[in-house]
């Protein structure tokens, strides 16, 4: 199994120099949304999204420009979700960081997330890419549209397995998906977008499922409090298995914690016990590693290269990482 490190060693000199592009891409003349950008750029995450993009288009030829451009738009629309989604969710924390609202409010942080929705879309015009252009379209679409989905099915908790695969497909999996696509429309490997676009979806349902399965866990592996899917209603595979699986009186002490009482800690770790009791996280796991492997599939006759090596090594990672 590689470490993010080795996975990183075929394109370590690019996203080294996407940090100095990204970084420009963000900048304003205003001052304070220059030290929110800046604020944002200090607190980076893992890079798995220009990851993605650098992997793909190593694989299948030569990174370049368009390349840059590529892991910058997906980063910008990326950034811009997250900013948004901790003003939709409440959230006054970010990887161990105070969120932008919970700092400068929600009014900046939603025009906050505006402008790097802008700059990303801005980004494509400027250099005439149109192709990129669509597929950034298509991603902020599809996020919305899921997002959206999630909401409507939450109140009714009426998600089924199909229900919330095409949620996660929309709503994770989508912007995985275009950054595999971007990359290879990047390179010039237009015959191959398409298949591109398919194992980056692949790989993003199975890096939420994952996700998912950490709400079942314990806080100290995985570093943040467990239950919040619950609290927050959220349907997610592990309890749509044990709603469809486990016996009417687990079924509806789940139904009665999660529509009454999803606040209280003490319900909500019974209701941990339960799905796990059931197998529904057993069964979430089973469902991620036989996504991962049909995504690996479809690489299977791109030539072996260093770059091959590591992005298949990505994969691996998003269904082995702890946090």
């Amino acid at each position: 199994m590689l470490s993010v490190k080795e996975i990183k060693e075929p394109i370590a000199e690019e996203l080294i120099l996407f940090e100095e592009k990204f970084r420009q891409s963000m900048q304003s003349n205003v001052a304070l949304l220059d030290k929110i950008t800046h604020y944002i750029v200090k607190r980076k995450g893992k890079q798995m999204r220009p990851m993605f993009v650098f992997l793909v288009s190593r694989m299948l030829g030569e990174v370049n420009e368009r390349s840059y451009n590529a892991a910058s738009l997906m980063e910008l629309l990326h950034t811009a979700t997250l900013v948004h989604d901790d003003v939709v969710d409440d959230a006054n924390e970010r990887r161990g960081f105070f969120s932008v609202n919970a700092l400068w409010k929600n009014k900046i942080a939603v025009l906050v997330g505006d402008y790097l929705l802008s700059r990303s879309l801005l980004l494509s015009i400027d250099n005439k890419d149109f192709r990129s252009l669509e597929i950034v379209a298509k991603a902020v679409k599809a996020m919305s549209e899921g997002e959206l989905l999630q909401i409507e099915k939450a109140r009714k908790l009426d998600i089924t397995e199909e229900v919330y695969f095409e949620v996660i497909r929309q709503k994770t999996a989508s912007l995985i998906a275009a950054c595999c696509e971007a990359a290879a429309v990047s390179v010039d490997r237009e015959d191959i977008a398409a298949k591109m676009y398919r194992f980056g979806e692949l790989v993003g349902l199975a890096f939420q499922i994952k996700d998912d399965i950490f709400d079942y866990g314990t806080d100290e592996k995985i570093g943040k409090p467990t239950g919040n899917d619950i609290r927050e209603r959220k349907i997610t595979l592990p309890l749509i298995y044990a709603l469809n699986k486990g016996s009417e009186k687990q079924k509806q002490t789940l139904i009665n914690i999660v529509k009454r009482y999803n606040e209280e800690p003490a319900k909500v770790k019974q209701a941990i016990r339960i799905v796990v009791e059931s197998g529904g996280v057993k069964y979430a796991h089973q469902r991620m590693m036989e996504i991962k492997q049909q995504a690996l599939e479809l690489i299977e006759d791109v030539p072996d290269s260093p770059a091959k090596r590591s992005l298949i090594g990505l994969v691996e990672y998003t269904t082995t990482r702890e946090k």
